[in-house]
């Protein structure tokens, strides 16, 4: 009976995947992450499949417990790190910081993703009430996009009335650490107060790259996100902190 139920419930799990990753698709997320979720729903059906079939039962049980253990310990760390990008979600930074950076995030033809937008749209409201505080937009310019990710978030903080003097653009990174290196290198300095701009999902690793570069005063600043892409986001923010983990850039 238990393993009939579990199969039902790895059946149901799938279903799910598909169903989710088809709305990120039909919605368009900008990247294809989501293909992540069709992955996951087709590892269940197998799970499910070998369940109902008694296959499972077949895998000496020393492999059966290795692969539970292996699991327990990675939905245990997903957990952990999950919460601590949602410690970050309200982080509004601190007062008349010195600078704020803006983390890159697509173009399109029409102006800045959603993504970028709700970034933008964060630091223009940090910058009208700090006005002694310069923005650095940072971000290169990827194969699908129009022009430079900071050329695009320049025109849309400085049609929204921000001044042009108190934008620096940095052009050439192409991921979130760059960002956070080659805008400490316009800035030239590791003592000054850093605010980090990002969606809130985002601002952990975000905080944490700056620190690890050798910021010494820096503090989140959280820009909403798509409610329909969260969870989409969330995943995906977990791979890219065990990637930056692993890699030595936190």
């Amino acid at each position: 009976m238990g393993k009939k139920i579990m199969s039902i419930v790895c059946v149901l799990a799938a279903l799910f995947c598909f169903a989710y990753c088809t709305v990120v698709f039909m919605i368009k997320s900008g990247s294809k992450f989501y293909l992540v979720w069709a992955a996951g729903g087709v590892c269940l059906l197998i799970l499910a499949w070998m369940l109902h079939f008694g296959m499972w039962d077949k895998i000496p049980l020393v492999f059966r417990r290795t692969f539970v253990c292996i699991v327990f310990a990675g939905v245990l760390l997903f957990v952990i790190v999950e919460g601590c990008i949602i410690s970050r979600f309200h982080d509004r930074g601190k007062e008349n910081l010195d600078y704020i950076i803006v983390l890159g995030a697509q173009m399109k033809a029409g102006g800045p993703s959603a993504v970028l937008k709700f970034r933008l749209d964060a630091a223009y409201d940090y910058l009208t009430v700090n006005e002694d505080t310069v923005c650095i937009v940072s971000g290169g310019q990827g194969s699908n996009e129009p022009c430079s990710e900071a050329e695009g978030m320049y025109r849309y903080l400085t049609e929204k009335g921000i001044e042009p003097e108190r934008i620096i653009m940095e052009d050439k990174s192409t991921d979130t650490s760059e960002n956070i290196a080659y805008s400490m290198d316009l800035i030239g300095r590791k003592d000054v107060s850093v605010g980090i701009v990002t969606n809130n999902f985002h601002v952990f690793r975000g905080v944490h790259l700056a620190k690890a570069a050798g910021f010494q005063d820096v503090s989140g600043i959280s820009a909403r996100s798509n409610v329909y892409f969260q969870l989409n986001n969330m995943v995906r923010e977990f791979f890219g902190i065990m990637k930056d983990f692993v890699c030595g850039n936190l």
